[in-house]
């Protein structure tokens, strides 16, 4: 029980941060690859411990919100209206939280900065994760003589620190832009 419990927390924990862990799906293999864990429960424990470890990301920036100036919160709401303006926009938002290839930490920020529901948001996260983990998992289990290199190089890859970086600036750049100016006509 208590590789388990390391699991969860392990994935728990990373997936607190908002930027610079390493893909919860590297982190699977890895016990995957160097436990005895069964596959099945070691995905869905995974997915589980991501999601909620979003979803207290997202619930932490909520709360840097009040922080803003009066203005940036006009700008958010603005974006808001924009993202959830319609239920197709809606749903390609969900979308994009379950199959999105993007780095999952900047989203959850945005979507906790924002004032959008986040549990919708979590489950389809939840829903997608199963899905990728799964194959991931499935994946290093029919090439686990080579994947040891393989996951090394993932894990510090500049390409994987650049992008976060990338993410973090164009965060940074979508709260700098005047979004009460790009309102729709509703």
């Amino acid at each position: 029980m208590s590789e388990w419990l390391l699991l969860f927390l392990c994935v728990f924990a990373i997936n607190l941060l908002p930027a610079f862990g390493p893909p919860t799906w590297a982190v699977l293999v890895f016990f995957h690859l160097n436990s005895e864990l069964a596959a099945v429960p070691l995905v869905l424990i995974g997915a589980l411990a991501a999601a909620s470890g979003r979803f207290v990301l997202a619930t932490g920036a909520r709360h840097w919100r009040s922080r803003l100036s009066e203005h940036r919160r006009e700008s958010l709401e603005a974006a808001e209206q924009m993202l959830t303006g319609s239920r197709r926009r809606t749903a390609a938002g969900l979308g994009l939280f379950a199959i999105s290839p993007l780095p999952s930490a900047q989203l959850f920020v945005a979507a906790g900065l924002l004032t959008v529901p986040l549990v919708p948001l979590t489950i389809a996260f939840f829903t997608g994760r199963v899905v990728s983990y799964s194959l991931y998992v499935a994946a290093a289990s029919a090439a686990e003589a080579s994947l040891g290199d393989v996951l090394a190089d993932v894990l510090g890859s500049p390409w994987g620190i650049a992008l976060q970086v990338v993410m973090l600036v164009a965060l940074a750049l979508l709260l700098k832009v005047d979004w009460t100016r790009h309102r729709l006509a509703t």
